[in-house]
């Protein structure tokens, strides 16, 4: 109730401020009349926490002209916000019939009707007016934003890596990034229609064109190209993640794995986790490294070297790993099993109820990585979660 009466507070002044200046403009040069009653009333209601009927008056008050079309957008849009979205349109629609509306007062009624039909879900007709709103100068970003936005729930990614460019010649910031994400999603769809490959790697390569650091894309060509039996050019892609962004090297590691193995080249793979290592300080690289080390040389050699890393960087990931190399149903020692495996099972349970990724930009929670987040929307935001409990 508060907030809304916040709301109606500008509309209360924008309605005294009409009324006040058309009397001003009382013709004789008499002295300005007195603010009309119903003001007051429409006042009164405010004061008493009585929004509708407060509209009541104030809608009832205001005669479209010149003077009170702020009045009247300023009523539509609180309409909008109470969910009351026909009225909202109604009296945007009303505006725009009014032949004395100037240039840049049509241009922001039709934005705001535009928003109205939004908010009903009417996406076909936003869209049309929203599209009428961008060819014109005036409010032309704000048109091509909301064009954006409801491109992108339509899943309409051509027209909205044209909108993207659009609105970069507009604003002037770069939206590489945004359009090199709507090709991979074109891209995906194209895989799941059974598109060439060509087409495929097509639209990869033009992902990348609008954005060189596009993990996505990489990642997107390295699944194909190994879907295909092309494992060289696989492991190509794949390694290319690591220069782009250091952040997404984790998940490419099982991809990468399988290739090198099935080439037979793991003690490539190998050196390359050495090296990797140097640069990423992540327990995903470590704890890959020990199970090799565990595979060719033995668990002894994996214990020892994943105690030396834990040193350096601790992890609860690398913790359990540690703890996992230490059970031995060998070993005589049945109680110092016995509270290993406990150990283990109570680390596998943290490490079970963790959420591995993070966005970036509005701090949201997943379990599996997103490419846009379903939060704030921002796209390329969720990466995995550094720290004692992550990377």
């Amino acid at each position: 109730m508060l907030e809304l009466l916040w709301l109606l507070l500008p509309v209360a002044a924008l309605s005294g401020w009409a009324v006040g200046r058309r009397e001003r403009r009382d013709p004789g040069g008499q002295r300005p009349a007195s603010f009309s009653p119903e003001y007051f009333r429409g006042l009164n209601y405010l004061l008493n926490e009585q929004p509708d009927k407060a509209i009541e008056v104030f809608t009832r008050m205001v005669e479209v002209d010149s003077d009170t079309v702020e009045t009247h957008l300023a009523l539509g849009n609180l309409f909008r916000r109470r969910g009351e979205v026909d009225r909202a349109i109604r009296i945007h629609q009303n505006l725009i019939a009014r032949p004395s509306l100037e240039r840049g007062q049509h241009a922001y009624a039709m934005l705001e009707l535009a928003k109205d039909y939004m908010s009903a879900g009417l996406l076909d007709r936003a869209e049309a007016i929203f599209g009428e709103v961008a060819e014109q100068q005036d409010h032309a970003a704000t048109a091509l934003r909301y064009l954006l936005d409801i491109y992108q729930q339509e899943r309409e990614w051509e027209q909205a890596v044209e909108v993207a460019r659009r609105l970069s010649r507009v604003t002037g910031r770069d939206l590489g990034g945004h359009c090199a994400q709507f090709c991979c999603e074109q891209a995906e769809e194209a895989l799941r229609r059974g598109e060439s490959d060509e087409q495929v790697r097509a639209l990869l390569k033009r992902a990348l064109n609008f954005e060189a650091s596009c993990v996505r894309a990489n990642m997107l060509r390295g699944d194909l190209e190994r879907s295909r039996g092309n494992l060289r050019a696989a492991v190509r892609a794949y390694r290319r993640v690591q220069h782009q962004d250091l952040d997404y090297l984790p998940e490419v590691l099982p991809a990468l794995e399988a290739c090198y193995r099935e080439l037979g080249r793991m003690g490539r793979f190998r050196r390359f986790l050495y090296r990797a290592m140097k640069s990423y300080d992540g327990a995903s690289v470590v704890m890959k490294l020990s199970e090799l080390i565990a595979e060719e040389d033995g668990r002894q050699a994996a214990i020892e070297f994943m105690a030396s890393q834990l040193r350096q960087r601790p992890s609860v990931r690398g913790l359990n790993r540690l703890i996992e190399l230490n059970i031995d149903d060998e070993d005589p020692d049945r109680r110092r099993q016995r509270d290993l495996r406990v150990l283990h099972q109570l680390f596998q349970a943290l490490i079970g109820d963790r959420q591995p990724y993070r966005c970036q930009s509005c701090g949201f929670s997943a379990r599996q990585l997103h490419w846009q987040c379903p939060s704030c929307r921002a796209w390329s935001t969720i990466k995995p979660v550094k720290g004692l409990q992550g990377e």
